[in-house]
């Protein structure tokens, strides 16, 4: 049964977006922060310490562990990084350990575009055909939305900050990306569709997600089952090889863990993090879940709603999880992405101007700042940034400055084409706040990048450790965290304890924190009074000692 489809797309709209632009845009959104960046602090600096453990030979590969505190969950995103680590020796090993990643996040670019793309290429998904012709092809119509997809997931301010660190999530995010490219390319590429399905939900487990996978892999059952294709239907052995793989390549890596934490704030505090984590596709997703509700079980909507509802699900019964949402936002840019035939000049206009004052505003602070730090003028912000990252010397450099010159002008030019008569392309609505994104990341990772690093690596903590601590000592820290022991060992070079209680180990020296409500054991003397520089309470560590 055909039912009549919301989308009206003269031949006009569906003018793909220039390759040369859609392929600089992704090369801004992903290159910066790749070099010069520091392992910031929490969990990118924990799984980059998990890398190097192994690739230094502090711990084996089966159990990779930071000051002898072992890692939990899936262990091939820690094996990945210490292999390229190991592999590109003469890279800085942070850079060497981010490589894989950035690819990783590379590949769930490509993979939103080709999934919308065969979701856009299937019947139910073809726009109205008009009675004298002139409606979009089907294969520019599917580019155009492609294309919509996939600048949606680049202007998604939850990917922002996680997409770019070195964490499991990532390779999460890309088997994710690959579920849902298996599924929608199901109908038309046989070969690739069950490749993609037979490492997309190992690769979800073996990297910490085992239920996730799980999940998938029963919904994907579901839908491809009652699937109008045949060639969709055939999925099935695959699909049920992928899902009894993923559950068994988690029994060996520990991967199976109750994770489960709910309480009675946590639907609330979830909501209000999901409105601007997932800005802008979700008011794009809802409203295309109403204009297409007569199409929601076809495969365009389907396939997507799938793996948003899973992560999504999975997100709150983690308590709020932002990295458990995370997942969510691939597929919910290809649902986002089939709002765009349907949406109301208005709204699209809304957009274009909230984008243009949000991102020009955003873009012109961080410049001033940068002036300030600079020049010194203006005075006043200047003091802020010294009062906030105390110790810090500004520093020029002639590239960031250039590629962020470079970036600003793009923007310029970006929101003068949109603004003039350029009105017909269907991803016309989404290419200014994902070339706001893009540039507030570029900009940040050029003339914002040494104070960050400055900011929120633990490298400034290591430099005020180094005159007390003799290179190479033995230092016992059972109450300090996981980012802090990884910095200790592999900035600081000392031979780190992180489980041994100071009753019972044989370090002579010791770091607890200032606030501890554990009383100092006998027989050990304060040595010192550190703390990073830009902490604003609190966060002292006593360097004590035996004496």
């Amino acid at each position: 049964m055909n039912l009549p489809t919301p989308a009206v797309v003269p031949e006009r709209s569906a003018s793909p977006m220039p390759r040369w632009a859609l392929l600089l845009l992704c090369a801004a959104y992903v290159v910066p922060g790749l070099f010069g960046r520091d392992p910031w602090r929490n969990a990118d600096l924990t799984s980059f310490g998990f890398m190097a453990s192994i690739a230094q030979g502090h711990a084996p590969w089966h159990a990779p562990a930071i000051a002898g505190i072992a890692a939990e969950g899936g262990l091939l995103p820690y094996w990945l990084g210490a292999l390229f680590i190991k592999a590109l020796p003469f890279l800085d090993a942070s850079l060497a350990a981010r490589l894989p990643f950035g690819l990783a996040l590379t590949g769930v670019l490509a993979l939103v575009w080709y999934a919308c793309l065969h979701l856009a290429r299937t019947d139910a998904a073809q726009p109205v055909a008009f009675a004298f012709g002139g409606e979009a092809q089907a294969v520019d119509y599917a580019r155009a939305l492609a294309d919509g997809a996939l600048l949606a997931l680049i202007a998604s301010l939850g990917l922002l900050q996680l997409g770019h660190e070195t964490t499991p999530e990532i390779l999460q995010l890309l088997a994710v990306a690959l579920f849902v490219y298996a599924l929608a390319a199901a109908p038309f590429r046989q070969t690739k569709t069950r490749v993609a399905l037979s490492l997309s939900l190992p690769l979800l487990a073996a990297s910490g997600a085992p239920a996730v996978a799980l999940a998938l892999g029963l919904g994907g059952l579901a839908l491809t089952q009652r699937s109008n294709y045949e060639q969709a239907r055939e999925l099935l052995p695959w699909l049920l090889g992928a899902t009894a793989a993923a559950a068994l390549v988690a029994w060996p890596m520990d991967g199976w863990a109750w994770r489960v934490s709910l309480d009675a704030s946590s639907p609330t505090d979830w909501a209000g993090l999901a409105l601007w984590f997932c800005w802008p596709s979700w008011p794009l997703a809802l409203w295309t879940v109403w204009r297409w509700r007569a199409h929601w079980q076809r495969r365009h909507i389907a396939v997507p709603l799938l793996a948003v509802l899973v992560a999504l699900v999975t997100s709150l019964l983690m308590d709020g999880s932002d990295r458990a949402m995370m997942l969510a936002l691939p597929p919910l840019a290809v649902l986002a992405s089939f709002a765009l035939p349907t949406l109301r000049r208005g709204v699209s206009a809304a957009v274009d101007w909230f984008s243009v004052f949000f991102f020009s505003a955003g873009a012109l602070f961080l410049w001033v700042y940068y002036c300030a730090m600079q020049t010194g003028w203006p005075p006043q912000l200047l003091a802020n940034v010294l009062k906030l990252a105390q110790g810090y010397e500004p520093r020029f450099a002639w590239l960031p400055l250039l590629l962020a010159l470079l970036g600003s002008a793009a923007w310029l030019y970006l929101v003068r084409w949109r603004t003039a008569r350029h009105r017909h392309p269907l991803w016309k609505s989404l290419v200014l706040p994902a070339g706001g994104v893009a540039l507030g990341w570029l900009l940040a990772m050029t003339l914002g990048l040494p104070v960050l690093n400055y900011a929120r690596s633990n490298e400034p903590l290591v430099q005020r450790l180094a005159p007390l601590l003799p290179t190479g000592a033995c230092v016992a820290a059972p109450e300090l965290p996981l980012h802090v022991l990884a910095a200790l060992e592999f900035r600081g070079h000392w031979l780190v304890d992180g489980r041994t209680p100071l009753t019972q180990t044989r370090c002579p020296h010791a770091l607890v924190l200032a606030d501890s409500p554990q009383p100092m054991p006998a027989g050990w003397m304060a040595q010192g009074l550190v703390r990073r520089p830009t902490e604003r309470s609190g966060g002292y560590v006593v360097l004590t000692r035996r004496p």
